[in-house]
């Protein structure tokens, strides 16, 4: 289980679908690009107050992994690495649910919460689809 998110970790990395490192983080959430903030299990009082601040009053969850700084910082190729932000619902469903894989009773409300963002996510794309279809050939009429 540590393996395969971890390893998710650094494919998000590689697919900018995350951004990495405090800074970064916050960056993302105050965009509203930022599905999910992931903190290290060992990150230290300061860190932990800064990422609820970046998540405060958004609709963005935190999680504590259980995963230290030094296995994030391997994954994703930088050193001292406390937090994250994935940007990319579908990245952060998967993140999700291997960890609520290995702990259901921590991980699984946060997991179901990003399932359904995801859902509706894919919901709202595929009326726009339609919608769009529909402008450029209109919607035909059958008026009997």
């Amino acid at each position: 289980m540590k393996d395969k998110a971890l390893n998710l970790l650094g494919l998000m990395r590689k697919a900018n679908a995350a951004q990495i490192g405090e800074t970064d983080t916050g960056a993302a959430a105050r965009a509203q690009e930022a599905k999910l903030v992931i903190l290290a299990s060992d990150a230290s009082d300061n860190a932990r107050s800064r990422a609820k601040g970046f998540v405060y009053e958004r609709d963005i969850p935190l999680i504590v992994t259980p995963f230290t700084k030094q296995e994030i910082s391997e994954h994703v190729g930088k050193s001292g690495c406390s937090m994250a932000a994935i940007c990319d619902l579908g990245f952060a469903d998967a993140f999700m649910k291997i960890l609520a894989e290995a702990s259901p009773e921590r991980y699984s409300e946060a997991s179901e919460k990003i399932s359904e963002k995801l859902e509706r996510e894919k919901k709202r794309k595929k009326e726009q689809k339609a919608h769009e279809k529909n402008r450029k050939t209109g919607k035909r009429r059958n008026n009997a």
